[in-house]
């Protein structure tokens, strides 16, 4: 018998060689994304097992600048205060952006208004915002003299001269400029739940509660989960706001992996003790959005 084959009309590409074709218009991306990004950190990320200190041709030293790491008080107490400031800075700005959500969702005529401005310091530079709060929180400041004008005198506090309180008010500085951030995010997802729901649930019985918790907070998920996501990896990489407005200080009650991977490279020469705590802060940063992310999708199934 003989065998019937399908030949290609003549002129036309066939579907492998068109794939072939489209990977030419991808290299040049990947050749700036390899040549900009991923060699130069690969290099960083080789520096952390070198005692280079920027001058000198760096020696291989293995694993001895993350045995430094964990046995570091400076280091461990840096990295304490990441994580500290990560978990209060999440639920506040979730908090605080869900709340203002749920607020200008409302058929309010300044609605709009109120949004943009809500928004405006997500848009600021992280170090102009600093620099201003900088000036707020100083103990002759806007803040501690409003205070004592309205009788609240014993409130006034050297907010950022405190190592009580410094680490607070930078979470404070932090969760004010983003918050508007969040609220764009959950007004998206407010805007896509369906009337519907509501309607069913007024007519069963359902108060404002009981219709947050059982439809708004459930259909919210997938919006929450971006929010944790964003402000677990930026607080977590905070470092303009904390230089401008504490240096780290007082003492090192403000020190994160952020500033101390800046000031051992940059003030103390040891680039690469600093390129073993960049890669601890990038292991902490991959690690807890993972599990984050992880912890939402098993919710939702």
């Amino acid at each position: 018998m003989r065998a019937i084959g399908v030949r290609t009309p003549a002129g036309r590409p066939t579907r492998r060689s068109g794939a072939a074709a489209s990977w030419w218009f991808v290299v040049p991306a990947l050749a700036v994304y390899g040549a900009g990004f991923l060699i130069p950190n690969l290099i960083g990320a080789g520096y952390a097992f070198t005692d280079w200190d920027g001058l000198t041709a760096p020696g291989w030293v293995g694993l001895e600048n993350f045995r430094r790491v964990a046995g570091d008080s400076q280091g461990r107490d840096a990295l304490v205060h990441s994580l500290l400031l990560a978990g209060v800075y999440v639920v506040a700005v979730n908090l605080v952006g869900l709340g203002l959500a749920l607020g200008l969702h409302q058929t309010l005529k300044s609605r709009n208004v109120l949004r943009a401005l809500f928004f405006a310091p997500a848009v600021v530079s992280p170090l102009a915002v600093a620099y201003i709060w900088q000036f707020v929180l100083q103990p002759d400041g806007p803040l501690n003299e409003g205070l004592r004008k309205v009788g609240l005198g014993a409130l006034a506090h050297p907010w950022l001269g405190d190592p009580s309180t410094a680490l607070w008010a930078v979470v404070a500085v932090l969760v004010w400029q983003f918050c508007g951030y969040q609220m764009a995010i959950y007004l998206a997802g407010l805007q896509s739940i369906p009337r519907e729901l509501y309607e069913a649930a007024a007519v069963d019985g359902a108060g404002y509660w009981r219709q947050f918790w059982y439809i708004t907070f459930h259909q919210l998920r997938p919006a929450m989960a971006v929010n944790i996501s964003l402000a677990l990896i930026g607080s977590l990489k905070v470092f303009d706001q904390i230089l401008a407005l504490t240096g780290g200080g007082p003492g090192a009650s403000t020190e994160t992996l952020g500033t101390q991977v800046y000031k051992q490279a940059f003030v103390n020469s040891r680039f690469g003790y600093s390129a073993a705590l960049a890669l601890v802060l990038v292991a902490a940063v991959s690690v807890l959005s993972l599990l984050q992310l992880r912890s939402m999708r098993d919710r939702e199934s």
